[in-house]
């Protein structure tokens, strides 16, 4: 997962990555919090990007998390669980301040909206709403599939873009997730002939 990834200009944010034995939870109140990864789950790393404050257009934030799942059932009920969270939560709190609401999901299961090559992908949009403020800004979710494997990035844009800027901005944050779930499509091709991945506490 790099920078680079998501279109000229973005960089690291700080803190960059979040510890790999936890994850986001979104509780009953419609609030996210990281919580102890499940058992049914192996690991799961999230990094932070962004593309700076320039020539009057706001930061747009990037949030990206691989999830290895203990198995392709587990995986699924994942991103069954992501759907059901939209239809739950139609509004959300990513933390003390920021609000998403007016989520809009779509489903590609093995279909031609799908990617190349993931098994299944959640697509959401929405608006999320700054410390408090009445001004929303375009907020962008996706989630992929690829066997026991999920990718999952979101993005919230800055003030100052106009409605085409803002969609190049959704479409290079798509191309950005793709290019990930790409390396680790090549990646378990590669591992194919060899042993299997190590389970939870097992040494690597």
């Amino acid at each position: 997962m790099r920078p680079d990834y998501f279109g000229t200009g973005y960089r690291k944010r700080d803190p960059f990555e979040s510890d790999p034995a936890e994850w986001a939870v979104l509780d009953e109140d419609c609030l996210w919090r990281r919580e102890a990864l499940p058992d049914s789950a192996l690991a799961s790393l999230t990094r932070a990007f962004e593309l700076p404050e320039k020539g009057g257009k706001g930061p747009v934030y990037v949030s990206l998390t691989v999830t290895v799942h203990e198995n392709t059932v587990a995986a699924r009920r994942d991103m069954a669980g992501a759907l059901e969270s939209a239809l739950r939560c139609p509004e959300q709190r990513l933390n003390a301040t920021d609000v998403v609401r007016g989520l809009y999901s779509r489903v590609d299961a093995s279909s031609d909206g799908r990617n190349a090559v993931t098994d299944d992908d959640l697509t959401e949009s929405g608006e999320w709403i700054a410390d408090g403020g009445s001004r929303a800004y375009p907020f962008d979710w996706y989630k992929f599939r690829l066997g026991p494997v999920t990718v999952a990035a979101t993005a919230r844009h800055g003030a100052g873009r106009s409605e085409e800027e803002d969609t190049a901005v959704t479409g290079e944050i798509f191309r950005g997730v793709s290019l990930v779930a790409t390396d680790i499509d090549r990646w378990g091709e590669a591992r194919g002939t060899q042993e299997p991945v190590a389970t939870k506490g097992a040494e690597q």
